[in-house]
Order: C-alpha cells, then sequence, then structure tokens
C-alpha cells in the first residue's frame, strides 16, 4: 500500500519524500525533541539515511511498518507518526512533532488519524504506545486517545547515554469507537 496519504482535522499524514531531508533534521536533529525519543540526536547523515530507509520500507511488500510524515496545511514537515507492524494484527505506536509546533494538537490529530487508518484499512486488533515516564505531554495524547495503561516497561529505551523505563498503553479495535476522540 504505497503511497499513503491521510487528511486529519489538523495535520496531512504521508509517506516520505526525499525533500523532507531538511525539515525532518529540524526535528532529528534538536534535544528538546529527541530526549524524549528512543534515539539519540541525529546529522544530517544520519537523518538522510533514516528516510531513504523509510521510503524503501514504504514501497515493500508486505509492508510492515508505516513511518509517515505529518505536514502542515502547506504540505511540509513538521513531524513524524509510525505504526510498526508486529505479532498478529498488531501495531506499536509512535510519534514526534516539532518544538516549535508543540502544544497546538499535531500529535492527537497524526496519531488519531493513523489509528483510524489502522483499525479500519490494515485491520488491526491492537495497537501500543511506549512513552517515557516523564514525558507528560506525550502521555496526556495517549490518554487523550483514550489508549489504556498496561504497566512499566524496565530499562526499556537506551537513549542518550542512559536506560530509561516506557510506559506501555493500548487501544483495541473493539475500544476505539467508544474511545475515540473527536477532531479538533
Amino acid at each position: 500500500m504505497y503511497p499513503i496519504r491521510l487528511r486529519g482535522q489538523l495535520v496531512g499524514v504521508r509517506d516520505f519524500r526525499p525533500g523532507d531531508v531538511d525539515d525532518a533534521l529540524a526535528i532529528d536533529g534538536d534535544e528538546r525533541v529527541t530526549r524524549w525519543l528512543s534515539f539519540d540526536v541525529r546529522n544530517r547523515i544520519q537523518t538522510l539515511a533514516m528516510l531513504e530507509g523509510a521510503i524503501l520500507r514504504a514501497q515493500a511488500e508486505p509492508r510492515t511498518e508505516y513511518y509517515l510524515a505529518v505536514t502542515d496545511s502547506g504540505d511540509r514537515l513538521v513531524g513524524f507518526v509510525r505504526l510498526a507492524l508486529g505479532g498478529v494484527r498488531a501495531a506499536e505506536l509512535g510519534y514526534a512533532v516539532h518544538a516549535d509546533h508543540w502544544g497546538r494538537g499535531y500529535a492527537t490529530d497524526a496519531a488519531r488519524t493513523l489509528i483510524d487508518f489502522a483499525f479500519d484499512t490494515l485491520d488491526l486488533h491492537r495497537i501500543t504506545a511506549a512513552v517515557g515516564p516523564e514525558n507528560a505531554a506525550s502521555i496526556a495524547v495517549v490518554r487523550r486517545l483514550g489508549m489504556r495503561y498496561e504497566g512499566r516497561l524496565r530499562d526499556h529505551v537506551h537513549t542518550n547515554g542512559a536506560w530509561r523505563d516506557s510506559l506501555l498503553y493500548s487501544v483495541l479495535a473493539p475500544e476505539w469507537p467508544t474511545v475515540r476522540p473527536e477532531p479538533g
């Protein structure tokens, strides 16, 4: 299934393009953002490799990952959203938004849009999200999405030179119609 182009209330969600490298680097290269992610700050070469890999994996059959650009109304990349498929009809959700765009609802809208796609189009049953315990903004996002807290994964991620726990949240397809947040 390529290319993907979805529209949320606030943002667009689409496959990456080679021309996204500068906007992606503005996110990957920003400590304010990567301190919450599962990887350290990236340089231009690393960001380009990430984009090239995502573009290549997007064209694989079967597709096992939906690592997508989150775009503003002008189709400029302002973040990422990702579904990594694994297990039986299951995926892990991840997202990041450029720090200058925090607090605008972009992460919630992008994640909601991708979850709708996951349950409606991909026929997934379960979606999880692993969030750093100190990442209050991301915890608020998963709660707004109606995801339920399942537990703490100890030393789950090694980033920024240290091990970090993750809080695990999930939502199931049968729950989504009742917990699904309204757009906007």
